[in-house]
């Protein structure tokens, strides 16, 4: 009896520390979320499936996509008219887009083929081909980087288009999947996370998620149409700290500030 008691006592005891001090999963430190203010609101093509967007000097660059529908323009901001378009051939489902030196640099979703246009004419002027799913694109400057919905970036040499590393991106050593549009901003990837209204800040060099911007209620329900129609698009120019955000089908885009505690 002496001994069981003993055990019992010793049982309890170790509990009572778990319990002091958390299980290891409720130990991982919370990851920081910013909500957002809106600075800006402008009109956007209701039609357009965005994929990629980009503001470059001024100019806004738009990739969407679809079968028989997808495409890059070039978009005024301020009133939402596509002032230059080049359509994909309608066997082509257009995804991410970036810009690249004076060359924007277009994906596919699953024909494993991606295209490369001059930036002044949207006229193409090469391809190329990448073994995995074509999701969203952005670059670091040195490299492009590039999703496949999984939760895996591929890093690839920008005149090649040849892998030159891949990380992993977790949050608390959870995979964070569903990875879809990509910028880079201020030395972070920022990825829209399919089906999510939050964007994920990711460290470029190890893949760990950082924070995150959540855009919930950013846009009224009742204007979208269909439950397609979910957040993906980031823009952002350095030279003007300008961050642009809009989503699949939506009627609007906005430029927003993230409000960061």
């Amino acid at each position: 009896m002496i001994y069981k008691n003993l055990w019992l006592t010793i049982l309890v005891a170790l509990f009572g520390c778990q319990q002091a001090g958390q299980t290891p999963l409720a130990l991982a430190q919370a990851t920081a979320t910013c909500s957002y203010k809106v600075i800006q609101t402008y009109p956007h093509d209701k039609n357009a499936f965005t994929q990629g967007l980009i503001f470059d000097q001024g100019e806004l660059y738009e990739s969407t996509g679809l079968e028989g529908r997808s495409s890059i323009r070039k978009v005024d901001l301020d009133t939402g008219q596509v002032l230059q378009i080049n359509d994909l051939d309608d066997r082509y489902f257009g995804e991410g887009m970036t810009l690249w030196q004076d060359r924007l640099i277009q994906l596919t979703w699953v024909s494993k083929t991606g295209f490369v246009y001059e930036q002044e004419t949207l006229k193409q002027i090469a391809t190329f081909s990448y073994p995995t799913q074509g999701w969203g694109i952005t670059h670091n400057n040195q490299e492009l980087i590039m999703s496949d919905g999984s939760n895996t970036l591929y890093f690839l040499n920008p005149d090649t288009f040849k892998e030159t590393k891949r990380i992993q991106v977790t949050e608390n050593d959870r995979p964070i999947d569903k990875l879809n549009e990509l910028e880079f901003v201020k030395g972070e990837i920022w990825a829209n996370v399919w089906l999510s209204d939050r964007i994920a800040r990711i460290n470029p060099k190890t893949g760990v998620v950082t924070g995150w911007l959540d855009l919930t209620g950013i846009i009224d329900p009742a204007s979208l149409t269909t439950k397609d129609a979910v957040l993906n698009g980031i823009a952002y120019d350095p030279e003007s700290d300008r961050l642009l955000v809009t989503g699949k089908l939506w009627p609007k885009l906005f430029e927003i500030k993230p409000i960061c505690n």
